[in-house]
């Protein structure tokens, strides 16, 4: 691949849609290199996502996050992993779509559910616990959520259910969808 869009490849999608899973593995693929944008984050602030966004709150956390991603994307042959709310930022939106290849791994709400049942290191899920008392009530904030961030979403350049699929027929699905868009450019 050597158009220079198809060099970057970003991966988007709500919390337990397999982003951290799939991004390493799809990089090995490509003979690319894997970033994951929380990491990257915990790194330079030396401090947890979670930890952040408990002391300084969500919005200092996407201004954080912002700036990781401006300086992130102009390196070549990278496979990015987006924390889920990323690209509901206007800005970086437009960032990732003007640097790369986006791909929303899409996943149904239930399928959302049952992979993040046993997760504690999930901010946002952590906040929709504390106020969502019965699983219907979880079940009904994330719907919500998704919906929101959806209209991001959508907008992505490929888009690959990731419910019910095994991790080597997405990256089977994947790896298919961007040769053919790169057979398009």
């Amino acid at each position: 691949m050597n158009h220079s869009r198809t060099r970057r490849i970003y991966l988007t999608g709500f919390m337990g849609s397999g982003k951290s899973t799939l991004a390493p593995i799809l990089a090995n693929t490509l003979g690319y290199s894997f970033l994951d944008i929380d990491r990257e984050i915990e790194t330079a602030i030396g401090t947890t996502v979670a930890t952040i966004f408990h002391d300084a709150g969500e919005q200092y956390f996407r201004q954080i996050e912002h700036r990781t991603l401006e300086t992130l994307s102009v390196r070549n042959d990278c496979v990015f992993a987006l924390g889920g709310g990323t690209i509901a930022n206007q800005q970086n939106f437009e960032l990732v779509k003007a640097t790369g290849i986006l791909i929303y791994l899409k996943s149904t709400v239930d399928e959302i559910i049952r992979r993040l049942r046993h997760k504690t290191d999930r901010p946002l899920l952590a906040a929709i616990r504390r106020q969502a008392k019965t699983n219907e009530e979880i079940r009904t904030t994330v719907a919500s959520l998704l919906l929101q961030r959806e209209r991001f979403y959508n907008q992505a350049d490929i888009i690959i259910s990731t419910t019910n699929r095994s991790v080597g027929k997405t990256i089977d699905h994947i790896i298919h969808a961007l040769h053919t868009m790169q057979n398009t450019l």
